[in-house]
């Protein structure tokens, strides 16, 4: 076993010391939604650039400070000022200051709620204010031409500065114009792309009118009512979407010639940087070949294919083309050879070289420099998936040089000259520390150090270490919490929370190693609490990920095993007190987990979990799984209704009535199948919550799965 590297050893020292302490935690302490939950989460502050400079501004919710070179402050601006012009041009008053964007260095805009505003600082005057009707989704401002796109019943408008608003396309009940479409999958967030020039407008139109109603119940009606969704399951139809262009200087729009077949997904969504040409990667159903096409705007001709990418498993493009200024070069991100990193790509020109290359991931881009000779990003790179780092990469090349310096996991915004970033990170020891970073020197000036909020509090011990996977070679990452006061010649239950599933990262060197809050209450409560991230979680490469294709549920569950077997090695683990939680794709592992393993997990709580993945949406679904008839085998080893006779433990099932996600027909199949094989299994229902229990709720869940394992654990 490959133990932990020195870093992650201090954290040792800093937990004994806490373990002295005598405050214990409460589920109003660690659960989002208690009434003292933010007190336990490590001061924040917003800083930001001011405008186009590199001048660092403080965003308080009621002013904006700008930090000067001793770490002093400089009143910019306040919320009562601000609420002062508004009031003056009988404009309703902005409630915070938090949501303010720069126009530059003497321009801010904002969404009061009502209008979109744009606020010359220096003079103190409104020069721009746009108004939407209530009620308006998808709102984009953009600033080139000064003029805000929403959609309003459906129906896409745009408004300018003169308040003149004219329809683009107008939906329907099955016909949605200008929002997200195949169900955010694909780094997809919006339906509305301004070109650069701010002349012309793309959007999404969705024709969702073969897919198949599903209905939801609102019973707080005096007779319950039903209130239908759309939801494509594995297998069946999908929603047809196409994308439009409107052109404001000559009144056209067009639509895009995307052509047959129309179930396919049309994701990242890009202009060039003369906002003539569109971007599209077109991506098959069956998710495993990928072509960017290049259309023209003007005409919706597709001009050219400028390449594909296809995977015996899946291709998901999740980044639009980045364009490199005044260029026609592009950034791609890809993983064709095993891990995700950037190529440059000539617009006319097709591919010119792949700028990063290793056995490390890119996770974010964060921009170029003003010259655009250097293109910053966060990845892997250096120490590991435990670690993100800030690093820029010249363009011509290829050499890339680490900006971060101190391990831990780092979150930067980037200047608009490249000179600095505001850098914000955390590791196991340090609760967050903001600082502004030179990118040429490196050297840092530190903004906030924030004090750990458990200081007076008994908190256990956090132990970070390395296994090998079930195949004996891959490295495993594992976070074990155990109790204050821990005595190694007692033995303690365990409680394992587990996700398991793809785009999950459950165990980094950030704050308390990413632990759950509610997992050190749960230690405090005298259990030890355990993660692993198994094989098929992200950020370590195709191998890693991708090992799960058409068996969901079978290799991560082996992987967990493998922690189990870790746990048993300690002498202070009850092996016959070990139980396991988790929500959605970690629902479905905490059934699956105690149907394939009855001797070793002994009490369950299972939230909102996938039961058969032929119930499950096809874009996220067919991804993983393909369709129902290309892999029954492996629809049937995933399928949890078809062993409920194998349950042994105490297994409480929860679910959220009106979950758009994972519908509620998962569960509720799956107890008609321990009725079915005689299985005692608890159930609780949210009656009107989604695919969480949110807000205040969210504690009264929390206290009901703390008392589940209380109960019988």
């Amino acid at each position: 076993m490959k133990k932990i590297n020195a870093i992650l050893i201090l954290l040792s020292f800093s937990i004994v010391f806490w373990a002295q302490q005598t405050k214990k935690l409460s589920l109003e302490d660690v659960i989002s939604g208690g009434k003292n939950y933010r007190q336990f989460i490590p001061e924040y502050k917003k800083y930001n650039f001011r405008g186009n400079s590199d001048n660092v501004v403080w965003i308080k919710p009621d002013s904006i400070l700008q930090v000067q070179a001793n770490n002093t402050f400089t009143h910019v601006l306040s919320l009562n000022e601000v609420n002062d012009v508004l009031k003056a041009n009988e404009l309703n008053p902005l409630k915070s200051l938090w949501g303010v964007k720069w126009v530059d260095y003497e321009k801010i805009w904002f969404d009061n709620g009502n209008a979109i505003i744009v606020l010359n600082i220096d003079a103190r005057k409104v020069e721009t204010a746009i108004s939407y009707p209530k009620g308006s989704l998808e709102k984009h401002y953009n600033l080139k031409a000064n003029a805000l796109a929403y959609v309003y019943h459906d129906s896409l408008f745009v408004a300018d500065e003169n308040n003149e608003s004219i329809l683009i396309e107008e939906g329907n009940e099955n016909v949605k114009i200008g929002t997200s479409v195949h169900r955010n999958e694909f780094g997809i967030h919006n339906g509305i792309f301004w070109s650069p020039n701010g002349e012309s407008l793309a959007f999404y139109r969705k024709d969702e009118s073969m897919v198949t109603d599903y209905p939801m119940v609102n019973i707080n009606e005096r007779v319950a009512s039903l209130e239908n969704i759309k939801y494509p399951m594995a297998g069946m139809k999908s929603h047809h979407v196409i994308i439009g262009v409107y052109n404001f200087k000559s009144n056209d729009k067009v639509y895009l010639n995307t052509g047959e077949p129309k179930e396919k997904y049309l994701t990242n969504v890009t202009w060039d940087n003369t906002g003539n040409q569109v971007l599209v990667a077109e991506l098959n159903r069956g998710q495993n070949h990928m072509v960017l096409n290049k259309y023209d705007a003007q005409t919706g001709k597709m001009l050219e294919s400028l390449f594909e990418e296809k995977s015996d498993q899946w291709v998901e493009p999740e980044s639009p083309a980045l364009f490199i200024p005044e260029s026609n070069r592009f950034i791609w991100q890809s993983e064709r050879d095993g891990f995700n990193h950037l190529y440059i790509y000539d617009i006319s020109r097709g591919f010119v070289k792949q700028l990063t290359k290793g056995n490390w991931v890119v996770t974010d881009v964060l921009g170029f420099d003003s010259s655009a000779k250097y293109l910053f990003f966060e990845s892997t790179k250096d120490q590991g998936v435990l670690n993100r780092h800030i690093f820029k990469v010249a363009l011509s090349s290829g050499k890339i040089t680490r900006i971060t310096q101190v391990q831990g996991v780092h979150h930067s915004v980037l200047s608009h000259d490249g000179s600095k970033i505001i850098d914000m990170y955390s590791n196991v020891n340090t609760p967050r520390v903001i600082q502004v970073v030179d990118t040429k020197k490196k050297k840092a000036n530190n903004l906030l150090n924030a004090k750990n909020p458990f200081e007076q509090y008994n908190i256990g011990k956090i132990v970070m270490d390395t296994i090998k996977s079930a195949d004996g070679v891959t490295d495993l990452y594992t976070r074990m919490i155990l109790p204050p006061n821990f005595d190694k010649s007692k033995k303690y239950p365990v409680v394992v929370y587990v996700y398991g599933g793809p785009h999950a990262q459950l165990v980094k060197n950030s704050w308390l190693g990413s632990a759950r809050l509610w997992q050190l209450y749960m230690a405090q409560q005298g259990y030890i609490a355990f993660t692993l991230d198994n094989r098929g979680t992200p950020d370590r490469g195709c191998d890693f990920e991708k090992v799960i294709h058409r068996q969901l549920g079978e290799k991560e569950c082996e992987d967990q095993m493998e922690g189990v077997k870790y746990l048993k090695q300690f002498p202070y683990v009850d092996v016959d007190r070990i139980g396991v939680h988790g929500w959605s794709f970690g629902g479905f592992m905490t059934i699956n987990l105690m149907e394939k393993y009855p001797d070793i997990f002994k009490v369950g709580v299972s939230g909102g979990p996938v039961t058969d993945w032929k119930y499950y949406e096809i874009m996220y679904g067919e991804r993983y799984m393909d369709m129902p008839e290309e892999n029954e085998e492996g629809y049937k080893q995933s399928n949890l209704n078809l062993r409920t006779k194998e349950l042994e433990g105490r297994l409480l099932v929860i679910h959220g009535a009106i979950d758009p996600t994972v519908v509620w027909q998962h569960s509720l199949y799956f107890i008609e199948q321990c009725i079915k094989t005689d299985k005692q299994v608890d159930y609780f229902v949210y009656p009107r919550h989604k695919h969480n229990v949110l807000g205040e709720d969210r504690v009264h869940l929390m206290q009901k799965v703390t008392n589940y394992f209380n109960d019988f654990l």
